[in-house]
């Protein structure tokens, strides 16, 4: 009679989904899509799972004087405001993403997955791809820019 030995499992594996998100309807088109679609059988197996949501604020506005030195043309106050919108468009997209994370959680019985959230300031092209090497994402969800097929 043959002994069969037991072979050690594999170590539970975390996956590191990230989702970058904006003020588009495509963008959260694309969460939610992953969220109730791809998500529960991308992470089932996989404890302590995590989406991270990415919102990037786009640089400033600079203004290029003509000597040739780059600068702000608003005021301190101007700037300072300009700031605080920047800062609550920022809040209400994630505040947003959020919701579409917690509706989905609402149907699916997977409680392996953890919700973080990251705010960026730069260029979405560079930044998404830096926070994507960085964290060793598995999965990287985005939508669409939402052109036509001829503006593309």
């Amino acid at each position: 009679m043959s002994t069969l030995e037991k072979t050690p499992s594999p170590p539970e594996q975390k996956k590191v989904f990230l989702a970058a998100v904006d003020e588009s309807e495509e963008s959260m088109h694309a969460l939610s899509w992953f969220v109730n679609k791809i998500m529960p059988a991308s992470s089932s197996g996989h404890h302590r799972s995590t989406l991270v949501l990415l919102y990037i604020k786009p640089p400033r506005s600079l203004y290029l004087y003509p000597d040739g030195d780059a600068g702000h043309m608003f005021s301190a106050d101007v700037m300072t405001a300009m700031d605080k919108y920047r800062n609550d468009v920022a809040e209400c997209v994630m505040l947003k993403a959020k919701r579409v994370c917690n509706e989905a959680a609402g149907h699916n019985d997977d409680d392996h997955v953890k919700v973080e959230t990251m705010i960026e300031n730069g260029d979405a092209r560079d930044v998404i791809c830096q926070v994507a090497d960085k964290l060793c994402v598995d999965v990287l969800v985005m939508g669409s820019h939402g052109y036509g097929p001829i503006k593309r």
